[in-house]
């Protein structure tokens, strides 16, 4: 689907949902076409450039809302040309359908064929040929019957609820703004269902060209009244977000008629049980995972417990070599100390048997020089004893007239 363009005039817009800011305003699309001379000089072009501001000029005080190349062939250029309201369409026509163009440097001129866009919406004949020749099909059941139409390029945040904070679209805002055309029996967004991509194997999640994510819808009316006026009502329109600033854009939506019998009865069920089974094996997968993870919370556990007794060793160990390294160091020291001490002790020994020898010189040495007194005592009394009986005896030998007898003596 296209990207959502800006749109300056809404005077031509149809309020489809108000409440949500939601219209259709009419598609004004033109396809124009440059029919290109043959080039006779080789290395010689036309400007595509050239030719859309020449187009662009041909309109005169209009101007287009977007134009832009669809095709381009050495034969011709086709454009697509859009204008803001329907009214303008045939001016614009008029201006440029049947005309030339003349580019300098080149002598041939370039017809220009214009005509309105043609839509592909799917007609009343349509639906019901369809319906009516199909074999598979039973107009009497819901689904199976023109009462559901297939919405694609639906922006998701125009379909989402207000102040929900969330962009997905919701099935309650699709039910009010189709329910203006009939009451709905019932509705579905594939996008919504978490197992659809795995059930059909598509991707629901589809951008446009402008980044926003877009969804398709099916809606199915209870009456086929309510189809016809919803399906009218849609013909050569384009949805138009208005918001509440006043501004506005809108988008091509494409819309057509279910004949895939998509929400028929045996379809919905058909799901149901799909989906049933598809709940089934996620709850069988998340008890799987929930056991896997279980298994490898365990094993962690377990891991992490090992590392903690393996931790714990290490740390007794650690301990151990600490304790015997600073059990061999206390050794170190008491056998430094004990050395010590003995040297200690040795010296103090040595020292006093030092002491001792020379307090037994100094006594040695003491009787020594007692015992030579004491001899030389002894002999200067034999001496003395010797001289006295010398002298003694000399006396004995003179007169003793020469030895006076004092008083008293003998």
């Amino acid at each position: 689907m296209a990207a959502a363009t800006i749109v300056h005039d809404a005077s031509e817009a149809v309020e489809l949902c108000a409440s949500y800011g939601l219209y259709l305003k009419p598609i004004t699309k033109m396809s124009i076409s440059v029919a290109l001379p043959q080039l006779k000089q080789p290395g010689k072009s036309i400007s595509n450039w050239e030719v859309m501001e020449r187009l662009k000029g041909m309109v005169q005080t209009h101007q287009f809302s977007t134009l832009r190349i669809s095709k381009s062939t050495m034969d011709f250029i086709r454009f697509e040309g859009e204008v803001e309201n329907k009214s303008l369409v045939k001016s614009f026509l008029a201006c440029l359908d049947g005309k030339t163009i003349k580019l300098s440097g080149f002598s041939d001129i370039l017809k220009v064929r214009a005509a309105e866009y043609k839509i592909d919406f799917p007609t009343r004949h349509d639906w019901d040929s369809f319906f009516r020749d199909a074999k598979d099909m039973n107009e009497s059941l819901p689904g199976e019957r023109p009462d559901t139409i297939h919405l694609e390029g639906l922006p998701c945040k125009w379909f989402a609820l207000k102040d929900s904070g969330s962009e997905k679209p919701s099935e309650e805002v699709l039910i009010k703004v189709f329910k203006k055309f009939g009451e709905i029996r019932n509705v579905d967004i594939p996008m919504l269902d978490p197992y659809r991509e795995e059930m059909t194997g598509r991707n629901f999640h589809t951008f446009s060209f402008g980044g926003h994510l877009n969804f398709e819808a099916y809606v199915q009316y209870h009456e086929y009244a309510g189809f016809i006026k919803a399906m009218n009502a849609l013909r050569g329109m384009k949805l138009m977000y208005k918001g509440d600033d006043g501004k506005a854009v809108a988008c091509n939506v494409k819309v057509s008629f279910d004949s895939t019998k998509h929400l028929s009865d045996a379809s919905i069920k058909k799901r149901q049980l799909e989906r049933q089974k598809l709940q089934e094996l996620e709850q069988q997968r998340e008890e799987q995972k929930r056991r896997e993870k279980e298994a490898e919370e365990k094993k962690k556990e377990e891991e992490r417990k090992q590392k903690e007794l393996e931790e714990l060793e290490r740390e007794r160990k650690r301990e151990e070599k600490l304790r015997k390294r600073e059990q061999k160091q206390k050794d170190r020291e008491v056998r430094r100390n004990k050395k010590k001490l003995e040297k200690m002790q040795a010296e103090e020994q040595k020292k006093l048997q030092e002491k001792i020898r020379l307090e037994e010189r100094k006594l040695l040495l003491a009787q020594r020089n007692l015992q030579s007194i004491r001899l030389i005592a002894e002999l200067l009394s034999r001496a003395k004893v010797t001289l006295e009986s010398s002298c003694l005896e000399a006396i004995g030998c003179l007169p003793r007239h020469l030895f006076p007898r004092k008083a008293g003596v003998e």
